[in-house]
């Protein structure tokens, strides 16, 4: 081999011992920059169409509400799609949709047209997961299963890397660049469709397996099937319906508090809309930091044990913490706010935790392993669904914030049951040898 070969050749081998296919490597850059352009609105959307629209927050809420059952929806189609045409068309088709439904609602807004903007915020719901879970799909076709758990981990550090951390970034230093306030926010808005164009292009030109080319599919099966087959498979194998469900309320509690706590940190206690967007980028930024390590460890100690406790329980704690910590510290206080992003920056780090739910799905059906992941990647993108739903049943029924935490506690206590059910054999190296753990 030459010394030119076996150059090119070492960082391939870092990066499959790191658990990314190098094959696919600059697919995981371009999810985390599309991801950030999808992100940049995340923390400041709902204030900003209440005041431009000039429509109450529960009316918002109810944009928001149809938005997440369209990502519900579309996170189910990219499985089902990847199955049928492969990865790559669908990642397309997801790009399209974004790009066409965010320039229409950013002009409804302008408009004050609440109709317009509602129906084209929602669509646009269809956008990101046709594009970045149609990507998760060609990672667990691609990658070996030993390395499984990690693969999906650093999916997970593109994916939440983008949304919400480094678009909240964004967010912070262009709300100010293009104006501040509304103004700014609008201009951030507009400038996320470039961030979601060049994270399109660098997956695109940049990865060149042919898998992403395929049906994944059995040839046989028609595309009636093929589209309903992880519905089939989630009413007749308990075990996927009970993963399903897991994955469901993995991340439900983050996007719930995307809603409620915006105006507690901005407003009630004090710290304004910067610190808030702030805390975000560092709670998910450490989500970020070890999402690949969780996978690690669930490629090591078992992924179902992984999620019982870290996932599970961990998150609870760390839910309950980020929201009583800044209730108990002085408002506007300069340490208060610190204390209360460290309690968040606990739960997006036990929030990885549920990482191996990713290997854990296939794995529960690896004769229709597609089938599978489309319920995976269902749940999701129902997660954001589930989130914003709970919020807006507990508080109709009169519930208040706190109600709504405990409730997503709840939810986790359910996950904790669900999750004993999900033992699955699972290989991993050790000692230079392929061991079995469960």
């Amino acid at each position: 081999m030459s010394g030119t070969a076996a150059t090119a050749a070492a960082p391939e081998g870092r990066l499959q011992r790191l658990g990314i296919p190098p094959v696919l490597r600059w697919g995981f850059l371009g999810v985390l920059v599309f991801m950030t352009g999808n992100g940049v609105e995340s923390n400041f959307l709902t204030p900003h169409m209440v005041e431009v629209l000039g429509r109450p927050e529960a009316a918002v809420a109810s944009i928001i509400t149809y938005y997440s059952l369209c990502v519900l929806i579309g996170s189910y189609v990219s499985g089902a799609l990847s199955d049928l045409f492969g990865p790559r068309r669908v990642m397309a088709l997801g790009f399209a949709v974004w790009v066409v439904f965010e320039a229409v609602f950013l002009l409804g807004l302008q408009a004050e047209n609440f109709a317009l903007t509602a129906v084209a915020y929602a669509l646009r719901g269809f956008g990101f997961p046709l594009f970045a879970f149609a990507f998760l799909v060609w990672v667990n076709i691609t990658t070996t299963p030993e390395r499984n758990g990690a693969a999906v981990g650093w999916f997970y550090v593109a994916f939440t890397g983008g949304l919400p951390t480094l678009g909240s970034l964004f967010a912070v230093g262009a709300i100010p660049v293009f104006g501040g306030g509304t103004r700014g926010e609008t201009g951030s808005m507009v400038a996320s469709i470039a961030l979601v164009v060049a994270g399109f292009l660098i997956a695109w030109i940049g990865v060149r397996d042919p898998r992403g080319d395929r049906r994944i599919a059995p040839a046989g099966e028609s595309a009636g099937r093929v589209l309903t087959s992880g519905l089939r498979l989630t009413f007749t194998r308990p075990k996927i319906a009970a993963g399903f469900l897991v994955r469901l309320i993995n991340t439900a509690p983050e996007f719930g508090m995307f809603i409620i706590l915006p105006a507690v940190i901005a407003d009630q206690r004090g710290w304004g809309q910067s610190r808030w967007l702030i805390m975000t980028v560092a709670v998910y930024a450490t989500n970020i930091l070890v999402n690949a390590v969780f996978g690690a460890i669930g490629d090591r100690i078992g992924w179902q044990r992984t999620v019982k406790w870290f996932g599970i329980v961990g998150s609870a704690c760390g839910l309950l913490l980020w929201w009583y910590v800044p209730q108990l510290v002085p408002a506007g206080s300069d340490w208060g706010y610190l204390v209360s992003v460290l309690a968040g920056c606990l739960f997006g780090m036990l929030l990885a935790g549920f990482v191996p739910m990713g290997a854990i799905m296939p794995a529960l059906a690896p004769d229709h392993k597609g089938a599978a992941m489309a319920m995976y990647t269902t749940a999701a993108g129902g997660a954001t669904f589930l989130g914003s739903a709970v919020v807006w049943a507990v508080l109709q029924a009169g519930g208040s914030n706190v109600a709504v935490v405990w409730a997503f506690v709840a939810l986790y206590a359910v996950a904790f049951v669900l999750v004993s059910f999900l033992k699955v054999p699972q290989l991993h190296k050790a000692h230079g040898r392929v061991e079995e753990v469960h």
